[in-house]
């Protein structure tokens, strides 16, 4: 899974990629793309702060609704691809955002519907990235305790792939899961960033969590 010759991953960049093609059926808002975050559709800000982070590039992935989105959302900054299989699961987007990217780039993975997103939050997994590893966000959550008494911290996004692993990454994708089988066959290789401070770490996925768009 590794390269076999000089490690030249600290100097590499990162490409980011905003998985955007969900239809937030459970929500019933229409595409999750265009929730309305702080006067714009989401997509804007979490874009934009994967590139204010410090990412070399971003890629956005659209899928439902992909016309509407690119119309209503200003995108001129990214690179913008649309998933016409985006009903089959975001493993299509994360392969087709994956293929877009410079080969010799770290990925890293964003989900269009996580408002807590930072800059800072970039900017931190990218500082801790190690070579030949996969770095991940982690939140404290408030519904467990560690053996400590202290909140459970539990991995989710923005998860930094390493360029080193993106195909190995990317040959364990299927349907909704993305690189989720990959990290639970190699929890060696992953690190967990803390970022607790930033947000929550939450998606908004039904209607009782659009309290985070606020």
């Amino acid at each position: 899974m590794g390269n076999t010759g000089p490690d030249n991953s600290q100097d590499r960049q990162a490409t980011g990629i905003v998985l955007a093609g969900g239809g937030g059926s459970r929500l019933g808002l229409g595409p999750k793309a265009l929730l309305p975050y702080r006067g714009r559709p989401l997509v804007e800000t979490i874009a934009g702060n994967l590139l204010d982070g410090g990412c070399r590039e971003v890629v956005v992935v659209l899928g439902a609704g992909a016309p509407h989105v690119a119309a209503a959302a200003e995108l001129d900054r990214y690179r913008v691809i649309v998933n016409q299989d985006w009903h089959t699961g975001m493993g299509r987007s994360f392969l087709l955002g994956h293929q877009a990217a410079d080969p010799g780039d770290h990925l890293l993975i964003a989900l269009v519907d996580q408002p807590g997103l930072t800059p800072a939050t970039v900017k931190r997994l990218l500082a801790r990235h190690r070579p030949g590893r996969i770095t991940a966000a982690a939140y404290r959550r408030r519904d467990g305790l560690d053996k400590g008494g202290d909140a459970e911290l539990q991995r989710g996004h923005p998860l930094l792939i390493d360029a080193s692993l993106r195909d190995a990454v990317c040959a364990t994708v299927t349907g909704d899961a993305g690189a989720r089988g990959f990290l639970r066959a190699h929890p060696e290789l992953v690190d967990e960033v803390d970022c607790s401070d930033q947000s929550t770490g939450e998606d908004v996925d039904t209607p009782d969590q659009l309290h985070l768009l606020r």
